[in-house]
């Protein structure tokens, strides 16, 4: 059973070890470099931007985050040997509950994020070419409307 509550500031050391398994299952695009590169500014600049809702077991071992600004959705992570749990369900499940429409952009090259996001009712609303850094990695922007 996974329950999602508020992060606290001591889980910001599994969450970044969580990202960072999870980035390297599923954004093959990224280089080891360009991870590192992410490392410091998802610890220390990105988390504590958003409103974090931490996905945890049953034996209260964090397995996923979630962080939003106000409706839009910065970061979804699951644990990489994780997946497949419904953990990303019950995140955006939460965040649902909080907004009446959600708002993300998903890489147009992480398929697997992208099929998660279709399959959960999220429809594509524009592309853009490069992140949010600049990167030539292009975004689709997606939106939810409450159902």
């Amino acid at each position: 059973m996974i329950t999602v509550r508020a992060r606290r500031a001591e889980d910001n050391k599994q969450l970044i070890e969580i990202w960072q398994r999870s980035v390297r299952a599923t954004h093959h695009f990224l280089s080891e470099t360009d991870i590192a590169r992410l490392y410091p500014l998802i610890l220390n600049d990105y988390l504590p931007a958003v409103s974090v809702w931490v996905a945890e077991d049953q034996t209260g071992q964090p397995c996923g985050f979630i962080g939003l600004d106000g409706n839009r959705i910065e970061m979804l992570f699951v644990d990489a040997e994780r997946r497949g749990e419904g953990i990303g369900k019950a995140l955006l499940a939460k965040a649902a509950t909080m907004h009446d429409e959600l708002l993300l952009d998903v890489n147009e090259q992480n398929p697997q994020a992208l099929g998660f996001y279709q399959h959960y009712g999220f429809t594509q609303t524009g592309r853009s070419e490069r992140d949010g850094q600049g990167k030539p990695f292009p975004l689709l922007h997606m939106k939810l409307t409450a159902r």
